[in-house]
Order: structure tokens, then C-alpha cells, then sequence
């Protein structure tokens, strides 16, 4: 039996992590062809980085991370939990460390990109795909 406290939140992530949020996403079908290059990126320039480690064994088991002005929207991005992990609502976990994080307490808009059979999970922290008339739009540069 896995005892939830063995899972602890962490905020602050030196090299080892990284690499360890970089396996994660070559688990993913959307991030596999990201570069740890990419990842140090992606780590260093986001408004905030959520992970949960387990204490056992010091691994990061799952990571989010945020980019906001703090004041207006805040987008949450690549909420991942490790495969061998999942099912110990840990991605619950780290969604509820986003939505309580005090420097987001100001937000008045959080926004997600998820797949169709995601809703009802992310529709807990009251996310909806209705969002009226507004379209999304992207311009692919690579």
C-alpha cells in the first residue's frame, strides 16, 4: 500500500530534476521530441513550476507548470504524472497545489489545453470547454 505521505510537493528544481521532467515528457505522445535543451527552457522561463517527489526514493513523480501575469489569466501546462505512478491521484494533488498557490490568488482566469476525454477531470476544479465565442488561433513557426 503506498502511503500518501510518501509524496511531497516541490517547487524548486536543480539539474536532476529537469532531467527528470524531461523523461517525463518523452513519455507523452505531445512532448517526446522535446530536447533536454528544450525542457531547461521551458523549466527556467515559466512563471512557476509544480512537482510532486516521492520521499522514498527522492524521483519526481509528477510535474505542472504555469505561465501568468499573476493579476488576469494564468495557463496551466503539461500536468504529467509518471506512468508507473498514476492512479495514486497525484495529478489531482498537483492540480489542487496550482489552484491553492497564493501567488495566483489574484487570477481571475485559468486556462488549459487537455484532450476531450480530460474534461471531467479537470472539470472538478470547475474548467469548462464553454468559453462562449471566443476562438483559440495558433501560428506554428517550426
Amino acid at each position: 500500500m503506498v502511503d500518501a505521505a510518501d509524496f511531497v510537493p516541490l517547487r524548486t528544481f536543480g539539474p536532476k530534476q529537469v532531467e527528470e521532467i524531461h523523461s517525463l515528457y518523452l513519455n507523452e505522445w505531445w512532448a517526446n521530441r522535446r530536447t533536454l535543451d528544450e525542457t531547461r527552457r521551458v523549466v527556467a522561463n515559466s512563471t512557476m513550476n509544480f512537482g510532486i517527489v516521492r520521499r522514498s526514493t527522492g524521483e519526481l513523480v509528477s510535474y505542472a507548470r504555469v505561465l501568468s501575469d499573476l493579476t488576469f489569466k494564468a495557463v496551466i501546462f503539461d500536468v504529467i504524472v509518471r506512468p508507473d505512478h498514476r492512479g495514486y491521484r497525484l495529478g489531482a494533488k498537483i492540480m489542487d497545489d496550482i489552484i491553492s498557490e497564493p501567488r495566483l490568488a489574484a487570477v481571475s482566469q485559468f486556462e488549459l489545453y487537455c484532450l476531450p476525454d480530460m474534461e471531467p477531470f479537470y472539470a472538478r476544479w470547475g474548467f469548462s470547454s464553454d468559453v462562449g465565442s471566443v476562438r483559440l488561433m495558433r501560428r506554428v513557426t517550426t
